[in-house]
């Protein structure tokens, strides 16, 4: 992480690290997630509609966000264990100190899973009781193809975002609307099994 070097992204409060984190910190970051995967497993949820995600999901840290049909929230257990979440490993919360100077520490980190063929459809992150605060997003294996579009609708891009590149959501981009159009299989092999995984650090509360 040391010399992590961000370029501008052309929209103000969307900020980009590439290659913020070395080949053996991503390593090292995916053997704590696969470690914490035993105590709180991927499982796949279900819109509040009934519909399921195309990607598996868990959370590290006090909170975890979890939906179902009763709707989006944070909660302090994992829906199908119900024990505790995980802790957040250290360098997640280092990257969220030193990149985004946000004093108070993300107190949920939502891991995605993406295989093939998954994907996350346009959405804004607005479940968190202060908008004020980033929102962080680690990128772990495969390539994926990250659209992101102003809160207030208009136009989007795309980008490529490779494993080892960190980005943010802040100020005015806070309420952007994102998502994963596809990940590219075989553009790494960290994964085991291939496929991509997102940490998205975020205060909930």
């Amino acid at each position: 992480m040391s010399g992590a070097r961000e370029i501008d992204t052309g929209m103000e409060g969307f900020r980009f690290w590439p290659g913020a984190l070395s080949a053996s910190e991503q390593a090292g970051l995916l053997a704590e997630v696969l470690a914490a995967e035993a105590v709180a497993p991927f499982h796949q949820p279900v819109t509040p509609g009934g519909r399921p995600f195309s990607v598996r999901m868990t959370s590290l840290g006090p909170l975890g966000w979890v939906s179902d049909r009763a709707g989006y929230r944070y909660q302090a257990t994992h829906p199908v264990t119900g024990a505790a979440w995980p802790p957040i490993p250290p360098l997640l919360l280092q990257l969220w100190r030193d990149l985004t100077g946000a004093e108070t520490p993300p107190d949920a980190c939502l891991v995605n899973l993406y295989r093939d063929g998954a994907r996350m459809g346009l959405h804004q992150d607005r479940d968190e009781a202060d908008m004020s605060a980033p929102v962080l997003s680690v990128s772990l294996g495969d390539a994926a193809m990250f659209r992101i579009g102003a809160a207030g609708g208009g136009p989007t891009k795309t980008m490529r975002l490779n494993s080892g590149d960190v980005c943010a959501l802040t100020g005015p981009a806070r309420l952007a609307r994102h998502g994963v159009d596809r990940i590219i299989p075989g553009s790494s092999t960290l994964i085991p099994g291939g496929g991509r995984i997102n940490l998205t650090l975020r205060r909930a509360v």
